[in-house]
């Protein structure tokens, strides 16, 4: 491939759906501002297509299909040589970091980590719906991979002022490797908050998460076991629906129409789903990162019911659009009380919109990479040799990776 233009390419975990996950949302914006900022942009991932991915080539990206453990990628990277390599996510850095320093040792090597994979492993296996970090969590493999996989890059993109500061300030990781992205919202991704649907052209509760994501299933089940029975008693009229890619059997069946309880699966028109619905309720017991079930819940104007986890990294010092709450009955209560109080609804209602503006315009955000990108690229020596730690892994900790890689493309052959 030729282009005049520098050359990005970002090698996905999967090829993104923007309509499944917030994860496939985060890469369009990714891949929206690199297109704003002149670049050529080539999409790779090892991943079989699925039916709900997007059509990349409609917004001018090329795509590729990739091959683990394959001498073909070398050639591939080769021939492309782009300036600048995304990461999606610790595993593919596992997987392709080394053949991209090995064939391009002049490229930008950017992860975005999505969310903190092990900080949301450990709040799983220690599960209490508590956001304080703890030093334990650094005992699984996830942990040692992630954070090798952070030192070896030339910058990670952080989604979460909350885990920004756990790399810095709880585990030392130097700032200049990092720089906090969040979702990057432009105009055209808000809908008209004028024409936003009020109080009383709403109706019932909400949920949205792919089930598979574990922190999604699991606060479906919770919503079904611990939190609707209690609202459902005092709003006998309200239902709550549920609605998230890829859902098993099992959580179709936590269907109960006599309950006003559903479970409908994907959507394709996440906008239409939230703006016509009166409160999200999001009681997520574990989880990392930003969750875009929120921050589509304030593009909508649909004011929030959520526990800290869910509410994480979202409004930091302003007022939430609803509550923050991880007491069960009080969680039910407040739920009830903006679900049925038309002047505490329309408050809550406005202040998503002014979150959205101060914390998740891209404008600034564009602004910011960009600098630290250009900044890099001046000094990429100078910045590596600064990154002792990411040197010695690169050298060493990568090479069980590499060879054993090489041992399975060589028994594949």
């Amino acid at each position: 491939m030729i282009s005049k233009s520098p050359v990005v390419f970002f090698i996905g975990f999967v090829f993104p759906e923007p309509k499944s996950s917030a994860a496939g949302r985060r890469i369009i914006q990714l891949i929206n501002f690199f297109k704003t900022q002149g670049f050529t942009v080539v999409f790779g991932s090892a991943a079989n297509r699925s039916e709900h991915s997007f059509d990349l080539k409609s917004i001018g990206v090329v795509e590729e299909q990739l091959f683990l453990n394959s001498n073909c990628f070398d050639d591939f990277i080769l021939k492309l040589n782009p300036n600048i390599v995304v990461f999606d996510r610790f595993m593919t850095e596992e997987q392709f970091g080394w053949r991209v320093a090995d064939f391009c040792p002049k490229a930008i090597r950017i992860l975005d980590t999505e969310d903190l994979h092990f900080l949301r492993k450990a709040r799983k296996d220690n599960k209490n719906g508590s956001t304080v970090f703890s030093k334990e969590y650094l005992k699984t493999d996830t942990a040692k991979r992630e954070l090798a996989s952070i030192y070896r890059s030339d910058l990670s993109l952080i989604i979460s002022e909350i885990e920004m500061d756990i790399l810095i300030k709880q585990l030392n990781i130097p700032p200049d490797l990092l720089i906090y992205i969040p979702f990057l919202l432009d105009n055209h991704s808000i809908p008209d908050q004028l024409n936003s649907p009020k109080f009383s052209k709403r109706n019932d509760f909400v949920f949205v998460g792919n089930f598979l994501h574990p922190p999604n299933a699991d606060a479906v089940l919770f919503l079904k076991t611990n939190i609707w029975p209690h609202i459902h008693k005092k709003l006998p009229q309200a239902s709550l629906h549920i609605y998230g890619a890829y859902p098993k059997q099992k959580h179709l069946n936590l269907q109960s129409k006599r309950n006003n309880f559903f479970v409908h699966g994907h959507v394709d028109d996440i906008d239409y789903v939230l703006s016509s619905s009166k409160v999200l309720l999001a009681p997520l017991q574990f989880g990392a990162g930003l969750k875009g079930k929120v921050v589509d819940a304030l593009r909508n104007g649909t004011p929030c019911v959520l526990s800290s986890i869910a509410a994480e990294g979202i409004f930091g010092t302003d007022s939430p659009n609803g509550y923050v709450i991880d007491d069960e009955r009080l969680f039910v209560e407040y739920s009830i009380e903006l679900y049925t109080n038309k002047t505490l609804w329309e408050t809550s209602h406005y202040n998503g919109f002014e979150i959205l503006e101060k914390r998740f315009g891209c404008a600034k955000f564009y602004s910011s990479m960009l600098f630290k990108i250009r900044e890099i690229q001046t000094h990429l020596e100078e910045h590596r040799l600064k990154n002792l730690t990411g040197m010695l892994l690169q050298h060493h900790g990568i090479q069980s990776t590499k060879y054993f890689s090489k041992w399975i493309e060589a028994k594949n052959n």
